[in-house]
């Protein structure tokens, strides 16, 4: 059993990115108000330093180490936005890093976690075991290891962004929140049970790789093999120890999302709203959209997670749409 982070963890994440992290703008959509019959709230986190809020557990977790840690550096593993987070934290906090990437991640992810300073080890993703390939480099090279999601420095950075949201918006009636290995479903979980404690919280996930939802079912975590999805934020193949624990605790339910509804929500933010939002980013959307339970006279927050994307397959989910 492990210990779980709290919300006070958020609280002292939140004076830690005070003056680095940005505080994202709360959007709104009359038209989506109107069709849903709700007032709904987006958190834009695709507006955050490196596009996505894995700045904030990045930075969180980075901050905390100590000299010997920083001389060494850091490694990490991501197909994309935490490998971001984790090359810019590094570079600010003038540290060495070291990232494991798919060898099918999103050029401009790619080219950005590059170009932020950091080495890049690409893998198969669909024949190599990313964790294991990474935790033999970190031992080889002496790095300390920073997961995308299972850490509670990482989760308690994450809870930040849903902290600000309701900070910003008010409490909420539903929390809607993307869910890939959970470390921003499980870190605003955190924060709505202590500032909106009426507030009901879902994970959405990508329809095709729905092992949160399965895990929640069946108490447990439960292992997936790599999705195939647009969401590549989202094509992770479990929970982790920390993050099951807090959804498990504390989450209402879990949802999931088709392809084609995330390439509608896409063109809905691009069309309607003027952002650019990637797959991943556009899960609370789509749910919303499609909710089984109505949401008339509720207020929503839905958290955008980011909006790194290749443009040019931005533009041919556009025209599917």
């Amino acid at each position: 059993m492990v210990d779980l982070p709290t919300f006070s963890d958020v609280e002292a994440a939140a004076e830690r990115l005070r003056g680095v992290a940005h505080i994202t703008p709360v959007m709104r959509s009359q038209t989506l108000d109107h069709r849903l019959g709700a007032k709904v709230v987006f958190k834009c986190e695709n507006l955050q330093r490196m596009g996505a809020f894995k700045f904030r557990g990045a930075y969180n977790a980075l901050s905390r180490f100590d000299a010997t840690q920083r001389k060494a550096g850091v490694i990490t593993f991501s197909s994309g936005n935490h490998a971001q987070a984790i090359a810019l934290s590094a570079k600010l906090l003038d540290m060495p890093a070291v990232i494991v990437m798919p060898e099918d991640a999103p050029q401009a992810k790619l080219a950005a976690t590059r170009a932020y300073g950091a080495e890049v080890v690409m893998y198969d993703r669909y024949k190599q075991d990313r964790e294991a390939l990474t935790r033999d480099l970190a031992q080889l090279r002496g790095l300390t290891l920073i997961p995308p999601y299972d850490h509670p420095d990482v989760i308690a950075g994450q809870g930040t962004a849903a902290l600000e949201l309701i900070q910003q918006a008010g409490e909420l009636d539903v929390l809607l929140v993307p869910l890939g290995g959970g470390g921003l479903l499980s870190g605003s979980a955190l924060a709505a049970r202590a500032t909106s404690p009426q507030c009901k919280i879902y994970g959405v996930e990508p329809e095709a790789g729905n092992d949160g939802q399965q895990s929640l079912r069946a108490g447990q975590i439960v292992h997936i093999q790599t999705p195939q999805t647009i969401a590549d934020g989202a094509q992770t193949q479990h929970l982790g120890q920390y993050t099951f624990g807090v959804i498990q605790r504390d989450v209402t339910d879990i949802l999931t999302a088709s392809d084609q509804q995330l390439i509608e929500a896409m063109q809905f933010f691009a069309e309607r709203m003027k952002i650019v939002v990637e797959p991943t980013g556009c899960l609370g959307l789509a749910a919303a959209c499609h909710a089984q339970q109505s949401l008339s006279g509720l207020r929503v927050g839905v958290i955008i997670s980011g909006g790194n994307v290749d443009m040019r397959r931005f533009g041919q989910w556009l025209t599917q749409a």
